[in-house]
């Protein structure tokens, strides 16, 4: 709709985790130097947590790209929301294993230990990214930690990179879950983007998106982008997709504050960091307002004090 108008290819803001679009800000380039590095260790749970829209699953791709496929064995597991027998044969499925539909549990498993056997002895590490890990039923994470038990006299043949929102540290911190909680060798914690972040975010999308010119948004309405959407990347899209249709129509070729107020009006998702700034502001001026009226209250005893000192 407005891409002509400011001069853009393709819209830049859209919620499809395109790797594309990856901005190497700190917290994302400091996951997967993390990610790389214990995945060369070969051993254990990786586990990187955030917050629902933190980019947790643009990581996760942008890992997959990464990596090298002489070295790794990669297996992908979008939906973990599986039975064990479902989650081995996935990864049966990932690790181009035929015929397992004829098999038992056991004959999966087994088909799934040569199968290592074979990539190790290859050079291969196997890999398995399992995205949304929060979802996993606790039989099923179980499951997981005792496929990692596949090993040789020299090495697993198995690791695991966990991406989750916070309900699985919960989870993970349940006393039946004390073995794999010690497996995890690494861990990451995604945080939400603060206004220098959000201000490289924005003008590195709109650069690949095509735009070359002055900045499009001015500071007050990345100010306001980063209050309405909590610093939380796919809010920050949301959020500035409809500013920038909001300015288009207005004809206006720069994206003020007001722009970014109607969009968070029309966002519903945006609104629990709008009222949690409101609780906040009214808390303020509350105990302003009693920290006054104690005063007032209190001038009467003040003076009749002074009165009776000699």
């Amino acid at each position: 709709m407005y891409e002509a108008f400011f001069g853009l290819r393709e819209r830049p803001f859209s919620l499809t985790p395109n790797t594309g679009f990856l901005v190497q800000l700190a917290p994302y380039q400091a996951c997967l130097n993390l990610l790389r590095v214990a995945l060369g260790e070969g051993e254990g749970f990786i586990k990187v947590t955030g917050e629902v829209g933190t980019g947790k699953t643009l990581l996760c791709r942008a890992l997959l790209n990464q990596l090298d496929d002489s070295s790794y064995q990669l297996a992908y597991l979008p939906n973990p929301c599986m039975s064990p027998e479902g989650l081995r044969q996935a990864l049966a499925r990932e690790l181009s294993i035929t015929g397992i539909e004829l098999l038992d549990a056991q004959g999966v498993l087994d088909k799934l230990h040569h199968r290592l056997i074979e990539l190790g002895a290859a050079g291969k590490s196997t890999v398995v990214l399992i995205d949304e890990a929060q979802a996993l039923p606790a039989e099923t994470l179980e499951s997981l930690r005792l496929l990692t038990n596949l090993e040789t006299e020299q090495s697993k043949l198995l690791q695991v990179v966990l991406f989750g929102q916070p309900e699985l540290d919960a989870t993970l911190t349940r006393p039946e879950f004390r073995q794999l909680l010690q497996r995890i060798t690494f861990s990451y914690q995604l945080r939400a983007l603060d206004v220098s972040d959000t201000t490289r975010y924005l003008n590195e999308r709109l650069a690949v998106a095509g735009y070359r010119g002055e900045p499009l948004f001015a500071p007050a309405a990345v100010r306001q982008l980063v209050q309405g959407s909590g610093g939380i990347p796919r809010l920050l899209n949301i959020l500035a997709n409809k500013a920038l249709m909001v300015a288009f129509g207005e004809g206006v070729r720069q994206v003020r504050s007001r722009h970014v107020k109607r969009a968070q009006r029309d966002t519903e998702s945006a609104f629990p960091f709008l009222r949690l700034r409101s609780h906040r502001m009214g808390w303020g001026v509350a105990a302003g307002i009693v920290s006054i009226m104690l005063i007032i209250g209190a001038w009467p005893w003040l003076e009749r004090w002074r009165e009776l000192l000699p």
